[in-house]
């Protein structure tokens, strides 16, 4: 009995995980290039955007939370490699689910971390520039800098583990 490679490819919430995953790369895209080129972050130093968020332009050679520092060529290519693996896993996730949340929420993830690879690639590091923070008279918290790509991968992670919990038909990894 032979089976449809497509299928394993394509499921019935592709079309909308395609496009959550397009939109949220373009958007993180045009967002770095405003916060590089139109703004010009990188010789303001911090500008500040609220009372407590400021934009200030870190280079992060590792992933999430400048976790496994990568300064060679070999390490970016290592982690690039990784991603795509991760990129490509996800995609057969999506091909099998069936619910619009599922597939929203893997679109956000797989548009964030092809948005990261791309300044990886273009940059040998990803642009994060957003920081929050919390200043007092005698002391300031400040939380790790980061980019629209990385809102979208914990806001998709957050929308599977909603849907693993709650949701009635749970999406399942390949």
């Amino acid at each position: 009995m032979a089976t449809n490679p497509s299928r394993n490819l394509w499921g019935p919430a592709s079309t909308l995980g395609l496009i959550v995953a397009v939109s949220t790369c373009v958007l993180d895209q045009a967002l770095k290039l405003w916060v590089l080129h139109g703004l010009q972050l990188a010789g303001k130093g911090r500008v500040a955007m609220a009372p407590f968020v400021d934009f200030v332009l870190t280079w992060n050679t590792g992933i999430s939370y400048g976790w496994l520092q990568q300064d060679g060529p070999f390490g970016q290519w290592a982690l690039l490699a990784l991603m795509a693996v991760a990129v490509a896993l996800l995609w057969l996730w999506l091909a099998r689910t069936g619910t619009s949340l599922g597939a929203l929420a893997l679109g956000l993830i797989i548009g964030g971390a092809v948005g990261n690879a791309i300044d990886r690639m273009a940059y040998g590091a990803v642009a994060d520039f957003v920081l929050l923070h919390i200043t007092r008279p005698t002391w300031r918290f400040n939380w790790y800098a980061f980019n629209l790509a990385d809102v979208a991968i914990v806001a998709g992670v957050a929308g599977l583990l909603y849907e693993s919990f709650v949701g009635d038909r749970a999406a399942k990894a390949p």
